[in-house]
Formats: structure tokens, C-alpha cells, sequence
């Protein structure tokens, strides 16, 4: 290789070719020897309000896995609020870790004063591997985080609002599909039954629909199976399966080149995040396919709902679920723009999104 394509090469990978393309303000790397913290957060817009957005932990395999994960993750923040209407920017946080072992108070405070260090321009709350206590440990170096327990006035775990709203998702887009959003009687694999998977199935199993499951934890497949009567499949067998509705719920990217041409159903509306692992490739590989997709970071905005209700100041659980029923008919906006443009539901709501960010900096500029 000549060093002319050495350089190309490395530009191509780098991480501020990454950021330039993605369009974020800021990034932050936090490490801490003492404690073994490796954590970085990324800041994607915040023309709307500071950024707010959970932090993951996670043990990837490599430092560029993360970076691209919180680049990636930090994006879709900033569309899901500003397309939910929320006064809120596009941030979130990764942690490089074994969740498992490697979370302790100290571990933990020092990431809240990394996180304080930003002055209130990125909130966090949690994600994956991150629960309400440990957002009480990072809340003792930092005002700046939300997910709180119920018992220090927080709205606690906020999953059974993503549910609910991702549930809201589904039925609308039920409703464009079928002509009607009732699931009873749908056959629907959800893979991945983590906190929201677990509330989801409820709400299905609840309108009677024909519900089939997958995880790589096979006593939360047990636990949920016997609560709910709900079908356990394979990790895999779950793309093969003959059902009318796959709602991904683990995590992203689980529409690719290898899973979509497996796919037998009409729908994809699930709660993960970065479901599509090419935007607008795979996007458009499931309106080839004749699937119509619910943008995922639209219908599992739910999450975000809760927290910004605490962020606020005077949390109330009712106005959460209320903020989240809008999701419904902003399902149904996204399919008809989409339609009228002639692009994927994907740049349907991508283009909302960014329509209201336009507008409302516009109305701050000064005059």
C-alpha cells in the first residue's frame, strides 16, 4: 500500500471523518485509571435544548465499535426528540466495560463528574446495563442526570413507557398496513425481551395477538413464556419465521443484508435502536421486500418521554403516557410524507425531524 493510500485510508476511518458526516458538535473521551473508566460521550445537536440521551455499557470489541455505536446512538437521539416534540438536543454516552463486574460507587461517581465537568450541555439517563441506581451513584457528582429513582422524585425505570409508545407504534402502523390497528390475532416475534421486550409482550399478549420470543437470556425467555404463554424461538429462527409483524428489540442493526431477504412479514416496528444497519439501503431493501417499517427512533421514543418529564422539574407519570399516545398519529404522518416524497419511512421521519430543529433555530436567531 503506497503512504498516499495509507493517509486515505486512516481519513476514511478516523473519527473526525465520523463526526464531520454525522454532523456532531462535540465528543468527549473520559478516562479514568484509578477506577478503570473508559467512557465516551457524544453530543450530536443542540439547537433544540442540551443534549439528553441514556448511557450504555457495554463490552465491545473494539474502541472503534463504541465510538461509532455512540455517534450513531447520539444522532437518533436528536431526531427522536425533536420529531416527539420535546425542547431537548441529541446526546448519548457509552461506557467500555463488563457490566457485570466492573460497575462499583466510585466507577460510577467518577463518570457523573465527567459528565458535570460539560456544565448541563449533555443530560444522561440510563440504557443498556445501566439501571436507576446507578444513576443515584452518578447523581451524587452531578446534577445533570435523570432516570432517578421514584424515591429521590424520579420518574424511575422508564421502560414501560417505551413500551407503551412503541406498542402505539405498532398499531398505527397496523393501521396503514391492514387498514385497521388491531393485533388480535397477529403473529409477532419479538426478539429480545429485556425490560421493554417484557412490557411489550404484555401489551400483546393483552389484545390477543400470537406472540413469539427470542433472547440470548434463556431464563428471561423462561420467566416470560410462562407469565405471558408466548412462543420461545431460536436467535435465529426468529428472521424465518411466517409472522406479520417482526419487532426487533434487542439491539441495532438486525436489519442487514443477510437478515432482510429471510424476513415473512409486513411490518418491522420494534423498540431497539439502529434497527437498520445501512439507513438507506436496508431502508429501502424492506420497501423492495413490501415491508413497511416504523422508524425506530420514533416509536420507541417513549424512554426519552419519561426522562425529559423529570428533566423538567415536576415529573408526573400520567403526562408521560399522555406524551406518548402522540406517537400514534405521528406514525401515520411519517407513512404519509414518506408516500407523497417517494422515500422511505426512514427519510420520512429523518426529514420531520430535521424540519422542526430548522424552524425552531431559526426563531432563535437574533433579529
Amino acid at each position: 500500500m503506497t503512504e498516499l493510500n495509507e493517509l486515505e485510508r486512516i481519513e476514511e476511518n478516523s473519527v473526525f471523518s465520523q463526526v464531520a458526516s454525522l454532523g456532531h458538535e462535540q465528543v468527549v473521551f473520559c478516562q479514568d485509571q484509578a477506577t478503570g473508566l473508559k467512557a465516551i460521550i457524544g453530543i450530536h445537536n443542540t439547537v433544540l435544548g442540551p443534549a439528553l440521551g441514556g448511557t450504555r455499557m457495554w463490552n465491545y470489541s473494539s474502541d472503534q465499535e463504541a465510538v461509532t455505536d455512540v455517534l450513531r446512538l447520539s444522532r437518533g437521539m436528536t431526531y427522536k426528540a425533536a420529531i416527539t416534540g420535546l425542547n431537548l438536543g441529541g446526546g448519548k454516552a457509552v461506557i467500555i466495560g463488563d457490566a457485570s463486574t466492573m460497575k462499583t460507587e466510585a466507577f460510577l461517581r467518577r463518570f457523573g463528574k465527567f459528565i458535570d465537568s460539560l456544565g448541563g450541555k449533555y443530560w444522561t439517563a440510563e440504557d443498556v446495563n445501566m439501571k436507576t441506581r446507578d444513576m443515584k451513584y452518578i447523581g451524587m457528582e452531578t446534577r445533570y442526570v435523570t432516570g432517578l429513582p421514584e424515591n429521590m422524585g424520579g420518574g424511575g425505570d422508564p421502560s414501560p413507557v417505551t413500551a407503551y409508545g412503541t406498542y402505539l407504534g405498532m398499531k398505527a402502523t397496523a393501521k396503514k398496513v391492514f387498514g385497521n390497528d388491531s393485533l388480535a390475532g397477529k403473529k409477532i416475534g419479538v426478539q429480545g425481551v429485556g425490560q421493554v421486550g417484557m412490557y411489550l409482550v404484555d401489551h400483546l399478549k393483552k389484545e390477543d395477538a400470537k406472540v413469539y420470543i427470542s433472547d440470548i437470556d434463556e431464563s428471561k425467555l423462561k420467566d416470560v413464556s410462562a407469565k405471558t404463554g408466548a412462543e420461545v424461538v431460536g436467535m435465529e429462527e426468529i428472521y424465518d419465521l411466517d409472522m406479520d409483524i417482526y419487532a426487533p428489540c434487542a439491539l441495532g442493526a438486525t436489519l442487514n443484508d443477510l437478515t432482510i431477504p429471510r424476513l415473512k412479514c409486513q411490518i418491522v416496528a420494534g423498540a431497539a435502536n439502529n434497527q437498520l444497519a445501512d439507513e438507506r439501503k436496508h431502508g429501502y431493501m424492506l420497501i423492495d421486500k413490501g415491508i413497511v417499517y416504523a422508524p425506530d427512533f420514533l416509536i420507541n421514543a417513549g424512554g426519552l418521554i419519561n426522562v425529559y418529564e423529570e428533566y423538567l422539574g415536576s415529573y408526573n407519570r400520567q403526562r408521560t403516557y399522555d406524551t406518548a399516545e402522540k406517537i400514534y398519529d405521528t406514525c401515520l404522518d411519517t407513512f404519509k410524507v414518506a408516500e407523497e416524497d417517494n422515500i422511505s419511512s426512514q427519510e420520512a421521519a429523518i426529514k420531520l425531524a430535521e424540519k422542526r430543529i430548522r424552524e425552531i433555530g431559526n426563531i432563535k436567531l437574533p433579529r
